[in-house]
């Protein structure tokens, strides 16, 4: 047999090497004890037939380096990796309902290492899937949003509630939606001032060379400072600023310096997109613009902005995904937000509380970020329609 895809091989014994080799799930009396161990072999020894049944899936998803490339591979390592990533989760959970269901409340089923990164190889075996099954951003998402339906009906079902993550959510209802509200006005009210400020600053480096000569190393000083240090050196400033004006209620903790850290940190990214896109644009255009009778203030508006808006918005992509991650440290400070969860989860060794903060963090990151390329996506499509 020929080898047809390395890049597959290596995803398949990478699986192999998590799969015998890593535990797939963790089995501890209750939260705070370290966990025991359990194979997947143990697993599929422990319940029914249909557990190996559910595995059936691995056998393309092995052979798949030999085939020859096509379509008809490529649908099937879909469907494939589809049915084994959501098998994993239902084996997961019906040994959580055996060893921790309700006779049983304060045992606790983890996920294991092996479980983890046997779901990473098998989402890159979809992304190598979905770069030829389809062509475009908005159909290679859509087909990953339909790979998470089966995950989405084992959740809604409750066949995953006795897993130690969900009793963990379960029990913290109230705290994770209020983290949510939290964590989303941080990021919302950090980004918009960035996004105002940035792009004034970046449309004046534009204009003045002399001006951006001043403003970057700024700006990139500003942004090489940590952001734990950056919180610890407004405390002093707003404390101060909020004795002299108490009725702002502004406080040397809490909300105020997170945004305003997280808003100074948004601020280099949002001015480079603002440059860059400004200096892509030919200077024919202008011209063509000024020969037309176009003030300098239309040809901002309705000539640079609309040719400078894909690159501008790369730059706010990386900044909200940015405030995403920083977020989570503003906690530190008492800002709340998910960071709240994940580091009372390591106060308390609790490790399926830190991924309750955790894990939330990184879905709202990538979210972000596929909801800006799939508008900047659209945007360039327009223009190369136009």
């Amino acid at each position: 047999m020929r080898l047809h895809s390395r890049v597959r091989l290596l995803l398949v014994l990478l699986s192999l090497a998590a799969a015998l080799g890593l535990p797939l799930l963790t089995y501890a009396p209750n939260r705070l004890l370290t966990g025991q161990g359990i194979a997947l072999l143990d697993l599929l020894h422990s319940g029914s037939g249909l557990r190996w049944l559910a595995l059936l899936p691995a056998l393309p998803l092995l052979l798949a380096p030999w085939w020859r490339p096509g379509m008809l591979r490529e649908r099937l390592v879909y469907l494939a990796a589809l049915w084994l990533g959501a098998a994993l989760w239902w084996l997961a959970g019906s040994e959580a309902t055996l060893r921790a269901g309700d006779e049983d409340a304060l045992a606790r089923v983890s996920f294991g290492g092996g479980f983890w990164l046997l779901q990473l190889l098998l989402l890159l075996q979809l992304a190598e899937a979905l770069q030829v099954l389809a062509g475009g951003l908005p159909r290679r998402v859509l087909l990953l949003l339909l790979a998470q339906l089966p995950l989405l009906w084992l959740l809604l079902t409750g066949r995953l509630d006795s897993l130690s993550l969900l009793r963990e959510y379960h029990n913290n209802q109230d705290t994770f939606d209020a983290a949510l509200l939290r964590h989303v006005q941080l990021v919302l009210f950090s980004v918009l001032p960035a996004l105002l400020l940035g792009g004034a600053l970046g449309v004046w480096a534009y204009r003045s060379a002399r001006f951006a000569r001043l403003l970057f190393p700024v700006l990139n000083v500003l942004q090489t400072i940590p952001s734990i240090a950056l919180f610890g050196l407004l405390i002093g400033p707003l404390a101060w600023l909020g004795r002299q004006l108490p009725g702002l209620g502004i406080a040397g903790v809490g909300l105020a310096p997170a945004l305003l850290a997280l808003s100074l940190y948004a601020l280099l990214p949002v001015v480079r997109g603002t440059l860059a896109g400004l200096q892509q644009v030919p200077p024919a255009v202008r011209e063509a613009a000024r020969g037309m009778g176009m003030t300098p203030w239309q040809i901002m508006l309705r000539v640079e902005t609309p040719l400078a808006l894909p690159v501008f918005l790369s730059g706010l992509r990386i900044t909200s995904v940015q405030a995403v991650g920083l977020a989570a440290v503003a906690a530190l400070i008492g800002a709340g937000g998910f960071g709240a969860i994940m580091f009372q989860g390591l106060s308390a060794s609790a490790l399926d509380q830190v991924l309750l903060g955790v894990l939330p963090v990184l879905l709202l990151a990538l979210l972000v970020d596929v909801l800006f390329r799939l508008l900047i996506s659209r945007l360039k499509g327009a223009d190369d329609h136009a």
